[in-house]
C-alpha cells in the first residue's frame, strides 16, 4: 500500500487555500460591522483546528458509546465548569451544534408538537427559532409573536402580557437579534409566571456583554437560557445551553440522544478556552469598550442626520433607518460593502418593504472594538457611512472610502489574523 501522503494545505488543495487566504484578507482590510460577528483568538483557532477534530464521543463525560475518551471526557468537564463559573449556572449543556440546535433541543424537552409557544416577532428584532412562520419551530408548535410599541419602537410588555394570559404558551421566549436596548429579564419571568410558562432566555448576541458584567444576567431568572458561543463571547462557532438542576436531565436527554450524535470536540476545546479568556479581567474592558463604542458611533451617526430605531442603543448594535434618507437596506448593505464597511441590510420596526429589500441596516461595534478600535474611529466609521450613503451608486466616493477604510484598519491588526 503506497505511504500516506501528508502535505499542508497550500500543497493538498490550492484553490481552497487561496479561498481561507482571501477571506483572511477580507476580514483583515475591512470593517467588520455584523454585530453577530467576532474575531476569535489565536488561542480558540487553534483549539478548533487542532486534533480534537478526529474524534467521536457520543454521550456525556463517564458515559460515552465510544472508547478511548480519556481525554475527551476531562476536556468536556473543563468547558462546562469554566462556563458554569463564568455565568454562574448550576447546570450547562456545551454540545449543540449552534444557537438554533440549542434552541430546538429546549423545544423538544419540554414541548410536544402543537403546543402553544410565544416569542418576539422577526420583524422586532427577534429570532427565526423563537417561533417564526418560516421555522420549523413555527411550522410545528402553535407560535404566536409579540411586538413593540410604536411610540418607543420597545418591548411592549402589556403585549407580551395580554397574549401570553391569552394562549397560554408552554415556552415564552426573550432574546433578540435586532434590538438595541437592555433586555428586562424580571418583566419576562412575571409575566411567565403569571400564565405559567417556562421562560427560556436566548442571550446568543449578548453573552460576552453578560459575562464582562456590562448587560443584565438572565441566569437565575429565566428558567432556561441559550447561546451561541461566538458573537460577543469571541469563542468558536457553537451552542451551549444553561439551566437549573431541575431541568438537568430533560436539556441533556433532549442534546443527546434527542436531536444530535457526537459533540464537536474540537468546538468544545475552543468553548474552553473563550470561556477562560472571558473571565480575564480584559474581557471586562473590552465589554466595556463594546457598549462605549456603540454609543459614540450612535451619536455620532446621528450628528450625520440618521435616524436610529428607538434613539439610539445601549449593547452593541444600532438600526439605522436607511430610508429615511431615501435608501432602501439592501441598496446601502451592498455600497457599503463596496467601500469596505460591512453590515447587513434589516427590516426596522412597523417596516413596510419585504424583508430581503427592507427600510435598515443593522450594524454593531463588536469586531471593530476587538481590534482595539475606540472613540475616534467611530467618528470616522460614522463619517463613511455618511459619504457613502449620500452617494450610494457613485463608484468613485465608493472606492475613495474603500481606500480609506483599508488604511484604518491596517493600523488595528485584528486577533487571529497572521497578516500585515
Amino acid at each position: 500500500m503506497p505511504a500516506f501522503r501528508d502535505p499542508p494545505l497550500d500543497a493538498a488543495d490550492p484553490v481552497v487555500a487561496d479561498l481561507i487566504q482571501r477571506e483572511g484578507r477580507l476580514q483583515f482590510e475591512s470593517l467588520r460591522l455584523i454585530p453577530s460577528e467576532n474575531y476569535a483568538s489565536r488561542a480558540v483557532l487553534e483549539a478548533v483546528g487542532s486534533v480534537l477534530a478526529n474524534k467521536y464521543s457520543e454521550g456525556y463525560p463517564g458515559k460515552r458509546y465510544y472508547e478511548g475518551q480519556q481525554v475527551i471526557d476531562p476536556l468536556e468537564r473543563l468547558a462546562c465548569e469554566r462556563v458554569r463559573a463564568l455565568f454562574g449556572a448550576e447546570h450547562v449543556n456545551v454540545q449543540p451544534y449552534s444557537g438554533s440546535p440549542a434552541n430546538l433541543a429546549v423545544y423538544l424537552a419540554f414541548c410536544e408538537p402543537g403546543d402553544a409557544v410565544l416569542g418576539l416577532g422577526l420583524a422586532a428584532g427577534g429570532h427565526l427559532t423563537h417561533g417564526w412562520k418560516v421555522s420549523i419551530t413555527g411550522r410545528y408548535f402553535a407560535s404566536r409573536a409579540y411586538g413593540l410599541a410604536r411610540d418607543t419602537e420597545r418591548i411592549d410588555f402589556d403585549e407580551v402580557r395580554r397574549q401570553a394570559l391569552e394562549c397560554r404558551p408552554k415556552l415564552l421566549w426573550c432574546g433578540t437579534t435586532a434590538y438595541p436596548r437592555q433586555l428586562e429579564w424580571e418583566k419576562f419571568r412575571e409575566i411567565a409566571d403569571e400564565c405559567g410558562a417556562l421562560l427560556c432566555a436566548d442571550m446568543s448576541h449578548i453573552a460576552g456583554l453578560v459575562a464582562g458584567g456590562v448587560h443584565p444576567s438572565p441566569v437565575g431568572i429565566a428558567h432556561i437560557v441559550t447561546s451561541t458561543t461566538h458573537k460577543t463571547l469571541r469563542g468558536p462557532r457553537g451552542g451551549m445551553i444553561l439551566c437549573g438542576a431541575e431541568h438537568r436531565a430533560a436539556i441533556d436527554r433532549a442534546v443527546f440522544p434527542g436531536l444530535q450524535g457526537g459533540p464537536h470536540n474540537h468546538t468544545t476545546a475552543g468553548i474552553a478556552v473563550a470561556a477562560h479568556e472571558a473571565a480575564q479581567p480584559e474581557f471586562k474592558a473590552y465589554a466595556r469598550a463594546v457598549v462605549e463604542n456603540a454609543r459614540v458611533l450612535a451619536e455620532a451617526l446621528q450628528r450625520h442626520g440618521f435616524r436610529l430605531v428607538t434613539g439610539g442603543t445601549d449593547n452593541h448594535l444600532l438600526l439605522i433607518d436607511s430610508m429615511a434618507r431615501g435608501v432602501p437596506g439592501k441598496l446601502a448593505a451592498r455600497a457599503l460593502d463596496q467601500a469596505g464597511v460591512v453590515v447587513n441590510y434589516n427590516s426596522v420596526p412597523f417596516d413596510t418593504r419585504p424583508p430581503l429589500d427592507p427600510s435598515g441596516i443593522r450594524l454593531g461595534t463588536p469586531a471593530i472594538t476587538s481590534r482595539g478600535m475606540g472613540s475616534a474611529e467611530m467618528e470616522a466609521i460614522a463619517a463613511f457611512i455618511a459619504r457613502v450613503l449620500a452617494a450610494p451608486g457613485d463608484a468613485a466616493v465608493l472606492d475613495g472610502v474603500a481606500r480609506e477604510v483599508a488604511d484604518l484598519a491596517r493600523a488595528f491588526p485584528a486577533p487571529g489574523l497572521a497578516m500585515a
